[in-house]
């Protein structure tokens, strides 16, 4: 048998070919043995040319409808219609063929159907027994052994696939389905949900794979709650409509991502309001090589606007993000002007120039810096291109009457604890107050709290510490975040975006918030370890707290007052936010700028309490020059402390 595994292509299809040769005559004589009851020298003269006709008229029509291109370690259930159709084109063929030669005289019409069943049983019968000594000619079975959770159709996909590789062995199913608990499909017995753990025991399972692609997210959390405790490693295959090809594949199972344990389902968005302000008019976005700004490019483009503009300070990120889009644009068939800008928010002149140049209608404004201990420690560039590059940016969208402008807020803005919050936070007071200074740009600002997928996300963090074995890092265990899938967060953004009449502050409807120390926990039983502490010494992945860095909050929160209102859409609400009149911020800003230009970084912070009343920090200056002088001494000494 390995001798025959290890022939070329052609060989086995040729050797195929010829066995059924061989088979097909016989199969032709054992119809007339049953129909006649007998065989004798009489009947084998009267069909004898009807014998040696059967190969040559059958292996030729197999060869048309590709029947020896099925390969016979990967053939699957439908392989019948194809063996029905060739058994049968090639039976009228016979027919026809009597009907000219004898006109059917001294043969029985009982014997062509005969035939007919009898070929088909051992066309199919015959690989699929071949099919299983093939797969026991290739070794023995000792790969990782796993249970496949869900026995229906794609359950029952995913354990073929398994089969045919050295590297897992299925050796249960799992399902919640009373009718098939006790019942065995595919040479694999179903188990019920109510014992996992005596199951995993007794059958040494090491993978639970998770084959129910047609689930809600609600319902796939369910499952996963109830597996995390067997600390067994979990993989989930991905929603029905991502399997693209119809059929589940091995390649189509994951891991575990953070947002099936968020276990909420996506709402279908409002394309109405997708495109109003998209749709054949001229789009900028800023920081479009970003983690947000690059989905909103990405979102943006399937729109259809009429010209997409990207404005963007890092070069290596703009043209990886216009060499994407570029290539979406192609496949997907859509014409539309896409034009780079290698440059910054700061520079009012150029953005001017842009905006004018090419008419834009819509801006979404998404650079900024948001790593908070970065921006804590230097305070003064996370102001000028937080506040200033909001306020340049604002500017040249009034003077080029762009019509509307869309800012990227965060929930770190609210009673902020933090130069990064507070920077957004003042960024919203500036296009409040443009709103109500003028009348024909509608500036509206989209709060939400952590993107999954962005850079510094938690989770990636997680899982690389994971792989390496730990310690997972946590900076204080009552640490808690929302969290968004970076696309949905993109499509609320410009939806809230059109509903966006000047000066609104929409709030995006985030799910409950998740207390990260938990989903670390949850990461690593997911993963098929333990957490490693006093009560469980037996751990292989420890939990390390390392302390709040400078200007972490422990709770964020998406609304200053309670006085939030719903708007025509389930996920975003409107709030209703205190403003600060221009004068009085213009003033401000002025002072700032001043304070910024002189490096005078304890006014920085003066200011912004003043300008932010709810501006609460966490710590005190950490700017790195500043702390050095403070403490006299050296500033490299100081950046190698800071560094450590």
């Amino acid at each position: 048998m390995r001798a025959i595994l290890e022939l070329s292509r052609f060989k086995k299809q040729l050797l195929a070919a010829s066995v059924d040769a061989v088979m097909l005559p016989l199969t032709l004589f054992f119809a007339i043995w049953l129909r006649y009851d007998h065989v004798d020298l009489l009947l084998i003269k009267q069909y004898a040319w009807l014998m040696l006709a059967a190969p040559l008229v059958s292996i030729p029509v197999f060869i048309r409808i590709g029947l020896y291109r099925a390969m016979i370690r990967f053939i699957d259930p439908k392989i019948v219609y194809v063996v029905v159709l060739g058994v049968s084109l090639s039976l009228v063929v016979l027919v026809t063929m009597s009907a000219i030669v004898t006109r059917l005289e001294g043969l029985s019409r009982g014997v062509f159907g005969i035939y007919w069943v009898s070929a088909i049983l051992y066309m199919v019968a015959g690989r699929f027994i071949a099919r299983g000594y093939f797969i026991r000619a290739m070794g023995p079975l000792d790969g990782t052994r796993v249970a496949i959770y869900g026995a229906g159709n794609a359950g029952v996909q995913l354990a073929s696939a398994l089969r045919m590789v050295p590297d897992y062995t299925p050796v249960a199913f799992i399902d919640d389905n009373r009718d098939l608990q006790g019942a065995t499909i595919a040479g694999i017995r179903v188990h019920g949900s109510d014992n996992l753990e005596r199951l995993i025991t007794r059958r040494s399972i090491k993978e639970i794979l998770v084959a129910m692609p047609s689930l809600s997210r609600a319902q796939q959390k369910d499952i996963l709650n109830r597996l995390e405790p067997l600390k067994v490693k979990v993989k989930i295959t991905p929603p029905v409509g991502s399997l693209l090809s119809g059929q589940l594949r091995l390649q189509d199972v994951r891991d575990i991502e953070i947002e099936d344990l968020l276990g909420r389902d996506p709402v279908v968005p409002d394309m109405g309001l997708l495109s109003s302000c998209i749709t054949g008019k001229s789009v900028l976005v800023t920081g479009a090589g970003g983690s947000i700004g690059s989905e909103l490019c990405r979102q943006i483009l399937r729109l259809k606007p009429s010209r997409m503009l990207l404005l963007e300070s890092a070069e290596f990120n703009l043209y990886s993000i216009e060499q994407e889009l570029q290539g979406m644009r192609q496949s997907l068939g859509i014409e539309l002007e896409l034009i780079p800008f290698l440059g910054s928010v700061l520079d009012q002149q150029k953005c001017t120039r842009m905006l004018q140049t090419f008419n834009v209608d819509t801006i979404y404004h998404a650079a900024a810096y948001k790593h908070v201990p970065l921006v804590e420690h230097n305070p003064v560039e996370g102001i000028r291109n937080n506040v200033f590059g909001t306020l340049s940016i604002a500017r040249a969208a009034v003077d080029a009457r762009v019509g509307r402008f869309v800012l990227i807020s965060t929930d770190k803005a609210v009673r902020p604890t933090n130069v990064m919050g507070c920077t957004k936070r003042m960024a919203e007071l500036i296009l409040q107050a443009f709103a109500r200074e003028q009348k024909h740009t509608r500036f509206c600002m989209v709060r939400f709290g952590n993107v999954l997928g962005s850079s510094g996300s938690v989770v990636p963090l997680f899982h690389s510490q994971i792989m390496a074995g730990g310690p997972i890092t946590v900076t204080h265990p009552e640490i808690t975040r929302y969290f968004m899938t970076i696309s949905e967060a993109a499509q609320l953004v410009l939806q809230a975006g059109a509903m966006g009449e000047g000066g609104d502050v929409f709030v995006l409807d985030m799910g409950e918030p998740v207390k990260i120390i938990d989903l670390a926990k949850r990461m690593i039983h997911l993963s098929g370890h333990e957490v490693k502490s006093d009560a469980t010494p037996e751990g292989t992945i420890e939990i390390r707290q390392i302390g709040l860095r400078p200007g972490e909050k422990l709770y964020e929160e998406l609304l200053i007052g309670a006085n939030a209102q719903g708007t025509g859409h389930p996920l975003i609400m409107r709030a209703q936010e205190a403003e600060l009149a221009w004068p009085a911020l213009q003033r401000i800003l002025d002072r700032l700028n001043d304070a910024c230009n002189r490096f005078d970084v304890e006014t920085v912070r003066e200011l912004l309490l003043e300008a932010v009343s709810e501006y609460a920090p966490q710590c005190g200056i950490e700017d790195f020059i500043w702390t050095a002088r403070t403490a006299r001494i050296k500033p490299e000494t100081a950046r190698i402390h800071a560094v450590k």
